[in-house]
């Protein structure tokens, strides 16, 4: 790749991070606003946590959607169009009155739009550009919804706290509707940017075959994957939703709790980065087992907490679980790629999306569920260790064999 090329692929990756960041921060905002409802309109957690849920679903189902969008349509036309479903889900919101409402602006318009901004649009391109080191390539990418969880929480709470929850919709929509335009635009020529090729001297690519959806799904590589995201979403959502509330609980103050975690969260920018770099040296399997055992420990460190003067266990717990959350996400992207290369990349990867989105969906309402019928968050967190065990030893089934479909 010639040094203006080798640019451009910078160029486009850094396009994707930010527009991602942008994206994942308005969505991951909701742990704030959660707590807003439930002060407003008297909630159970059940109930405040069921637009996060849907979201999760409606983000699962619409993956297989916007992965055949963006393989005819272009990551450009995509942004352009989830910015502008971004816009009006995050207005409507301000005015909203019912729960159905959240629900449908929140779990529909803002989901389907954030999903035209995120893995299912970028990684195609991405992993286009950068053959050989698409392990780190998607590894930065992913770990822009990191920066937009650890950017979330804090913001989201000062704004809150100075124009209430509904003047922060406000705020939020003004925001995207302003960045829409300069969003789309860093895609304009992204689709004809030219491949990563290999240093002089190094092993020449062997040609590999362009999979289909059909000859996937034949594999039993592809359900391994689906179960993997399925299980690792289910583990961080049983957590990651409710954690400021369950901070709140033990008696810390709601800003500091969300300063603490949004500091923690910060540590997934690394983390995400690290996980999806080593993977290209000690593959996806030991790369991705490795972070599920630092998160089971930021688990643990929440189990432990019981009151607000343990601030050396909400660091902990805030670090460890930042630290690796959402690094499994470039080891699974990666091996998807690695497994089904070529031009239905993005239709492949959002059907697998359908797992995760599923998981997601489950973990979040249960561990709201889960509260009301307990009074705390703790058997939701147990499972959420459990959950992160099954995952680590599907990922490692998934072992080094290369995919071939099964004879119907």
């Amino acid at each position: 790749m010639t040094a203006t090329a080798s640019r451009q692929a910078w160029m486009i990756l850094v396009g994707g991070f930010l527009a991602f960041t942008v994206s994942a921060s308005l969505m991951h905002a909701y742990t704030v606003f959660l707590l807003a409802f439930i002060d407003e309109f008297h909630w159970s957690r059940a109930e405040s946590s069921l637009a996060y849920s849907v979201g999760q679903l409606v983000g699962g189902a619409s993956s297989p959607l916007v992965g055949g969008l963006v393989d005819k349509l272009g990551s450009r036309r995509m942004v352009l169009m989830g910015g502008c479903l971004l816009t009006a889900g995050l207005l409507g919101s301000a005015f909203s009155t019912a729960l159905w409402q959240v629900v449908v602006l929140y779990g529909v318009v803002m989901t389907v739009g954030a999903n035209c901004i995120g893995m299912v649009v970028f990684v195609p391109l991405i992993s286009r550009l950068f053959t050989a080191r698409r392990g780190l390539a998607i590894s930065i990418l992913q770990s822009a919804n990191g920066m937009g969880r650890a950017i979330s929480a804090p913001v989201a709470q000062v704004m809150v706290n100075g124009l209430g929850w509904r003047g922060a919709y406000l705020l939020e929509a003004g925001i995207m509707a302003v960045l829409v335009l300069p969003l789309s635009a860093m895609f304009r020529k992204a689709e004809q940017a030219p491949l990563e090729t290999r240093a002089a001297g190094a092993a020449p690519v062997v040609p590999v075959r362009s999979w289909t959806l059909r000859e996937a799904a034949r594999t039993p590589q592809f359900w391994l994957l689906f179960l993997v995201y399925m299980l690792t979403s289910i583990g961080t959502f049983l957590v990651s939703l409710h954690q400021l509330a369950f901070v709140v609980d033990q008696g810390f103050d709601s800003l500091y709790a969300a300063s603490v975690l949004g500091m923690g969260s910060f540590l997934a920018l690394p983390g995400v980065i690290l996980t999806g770099s080593i993977s290209d040296y000690i593959g996806r399997e030991r790369a991705a087992i490795l972070a599920y055992a630092i998160s089971i420990f930021g688990v643990g460190f929440a189990l432990l907490m019981s009151n607000a003067d343990q601030h050396a266990l909400l660091w902990l717990h805030a670090c460890f679980f930042g630290l690796t959350w959402g690094a499994r996400g470039p080891a699974v992207t990666a091996k998807t790629a690695d497994l089904f290369p070529g031009p239905r990349l993005g239709t492949i990867l959002g059907v697998i999306t359908i797992g995760s989105g599923l998981g997601a969906g489950i973990g979040s309402w249960a561990a709201g569920f889960l509260f009301d019928l307990a009074g705390d968050y703790r058997l939701a967190f147990w499972l959420s260790i459990a959950a992160y065990a099954g995952g680590a030893v599907g990922f490692w089934a998934l072992g080094r064999k290369r995919a071939e479909p099964v004879n119907a």
